[in-house]
């Protein structure tokens, strides 16, 4: 049996204050925060590398002197809804698993497992549907996007245990969250290239950046609970690491480029993004939980800018 309590009317610290979640039906707001509906940043991140993929697939896919091939939009409408639906399975199931931990800890004890809002038996039942429904969506696409969009659920099952085990969850993390950009390449191309592992290559160091500023805010708590995350594992060094693992999105994109025989476009594409990662690293204090979540928030805009680059050549081939 439940425990409704004040969690239920509640978010989270770095939810949306005010959003729609707020203003949605007592019985729903729990089911809905444990899904994570309230910080739609999570979608965004697990969303952008399928569309990466998708994009790169749709110009790999396209010859020097034929049409562009535009991005298939069915395609992308169905991996924006299997985004919302995988990443709030995720949650759930990462909230099932870590309950007695986020109870341990400030920034996730109003989670709804710990504070006794929705029951486990509940959590299952919900994850239960919300993958269901993501299995439907992935039904759509052919038969190599389908195996390789179950070939991840190994690195899902794994990611909640990764921070009690190693320093590096944000690397496994990496791993789980940019697997959609070779699921898009595979939906659009039918096969996987050179070209789809260099910008899943990217994604993960891309992810290596943005969770490992956000792992900061958790710092003190992990170190008092006893699990690991990268932020420990760096420490003062972060800042000049941060650096690295963009400079490697950056290149592992234009890599990506090379590989598709991408002309200028896609190059002068990649320079809003190599931009917007220097602003990231400049304004970057890993002492500060707003701006660390600011940043984290900001990737967004980054992961967005980064799918210019092969939109920008598609448009140029299209000409």
């Amino acid at each position: 049996m439940t425990n409704p309590s004040a969690a239920q009317s509640q978010a989270t610290p770095d939810a949306i204050p005010n959003s729609w979640v707020d203003r949605a039906p007592g019985a729903l707001k729990p089911y809905l925060r444990l899904m994570r509906a309230d910080r739609p940043i999570g979608v965004w991140l697990l969303l952008l590398p399928c569309w990466w993929g998708l994009a790169l697939g749709n110009l790999s896919g396209t010859n020097a002197a034929g049409a562009a091939g535009l991005i298939s939009l069915w395609h992308g409408v169905l991996f924006a809804i299997g985004a919302y639906v995988m990443r709030a399975a995720g949650c759930t199931y990462n909230d099932i698993v870590d309950q007695d931990i986020d109870a341990k800890v400030e920034r996730t004890a109003l989670r709804p497992l710990p504070a006794g809002a929705v029951s486990e038996k509940q959590a299952w039942a919900l994850l239960i549907g919300l993958c269901l429904t993501g299995l439907v969506v992935l039904l759509q696409f052919n038969r190599f996007a389908i195996f390789t969009g179950l070939a991840a659920l190994a690195l899902v099952a794994a990611y909640p245990f990764m921070k009690r085990i190693t320093y590096w969850p944000q690397a496994w993390l990496g791993l789980t969250f940019n697997w959609g950009a070779l699921v898009g390449f595979a939906a659009a191309a039918g096969a996987l290239a050179p070209e789809a592992f260099a910008i899943y290559a990217a994604g993960f160091f891309w992810t290596l950046s943005y969770d490992t500023i956000y792992a900061h805010m958790d710092k003190d708590d992990d170190i008092l609970i006893g699990v690991k995350s990268a932020a420990l594992k760096l420490g003062e060094k972060t800042k000049p690491w941060i650096a690295v693992f963009v400079s490697a999105t950056i290149l592992l994109f234009a890599l990506a480029g090379a590989l598709a025989n991408a002309g200028p476009a896609f190059y002068l594409g990649l320079l809003p993004a190599a931009g917007h990662f220097f602003w990231q690293w400049r304004k970057l204090d890993i002492h500060d939980g707003h701006i660390c979540l600011s940043l984290f928030k900001s990737n967004r805009n980054a992961g967005l800018l980064l799918l210019l680059a092969p939109v920008c050549e598609l448009a140029a081939r299209s000409i």
